[in-house]
């Protein structure tokens, strides 16, 4: 850490939002944030847009993080994880898995702390130093999902079917479904066996408050 930088710990501030159980639905009030988001459509495990869109996300975010940690306000975070929101234009498709007509946005949540202006600084000079054709596609947005039910999948993506249908019937059974499916990535996959991945399994609720 740089001398004099002060580190937060935004998933613990957001703990609500970015921790759940795997053996209880929790429902959540999610507030507007701030997201770098990217588009596509595809297959994630085959679409080389998909690869493409991560890795453009998490540079610029990582950019952005040491460009405020060596500035005046010398503040050092982690970089939040990666999230997905997931839909296709016929929604059986998405059921049945046809994965190639899945439509996503990925995107990667920016605190409030870090300034618009840094971040699209930080996409021109990642821009300038890499050669990613995904960065002229990647925007600065704010996102507000209101009420949602969650749960945390403990297991492969492909195992994430059962977890999916018990979210949907408490949902179904509350108010019906609200928005996108969102899915919160926790562990590296890189590194952690498909046994522990951690997903956070997020639906949005009609609000009929």
């Amino acid at each position: 850490m740089e001398p004099g930088a002060a580190k937060r710990d935004v998933k613990r501030e957001f703990r609500e939002l970015y921790s759940a159980s795997a053996k209880h639905i929790s429902e959540v009030d999610v507030p507007e944030l701030a997201y770098l988001m990217l588009d596509g459509e595809g297959d994630p495990n085959t679409s080389p847009a998909y690869a493409r869109a991560v890795e453009a996300l998490f540079t610029v975010s990582y950019t952005a993080k040491f460009a405020l940690k060596k500035g005046p306000m010398a503040i050092d975070y982690t970089v939040m994880p990666l999230e997905g929101l997931w839909w296709a234009d016929d929604w059986s498709v998405f059921l049945s898995g046809d994965k190639n007509r899945w439509k996503w946005t990925m995107m990667i949540m920016q605190p409030e702390f870090v300034p618009e202006d840094l971040v699209r600084e930080a996409v021109n000079r990642c821009r300038e130093a890499k050669k990613l054709p995904a960065l002229e596609k990647i925007r600065f947005e704010r996102f507000k999902e209101g009420r949602c039910a969650q749960v945390l999948h403990v297991g492969p993506f492909t195992e994430e079917g059962p977890t999916i249908e018990r979210l949907h019937e408490y949902v179904d059974g509350k108010s019906g479904l609200g928005g996108k499916h969102h899915e919160i990535y926790l562990s590296d996959i890189r590194r952690a066996a498909p046994s522990r991945w951690k997903t956070i399994i997020r639906q949005p609720m009609k609000d009929d408050r």
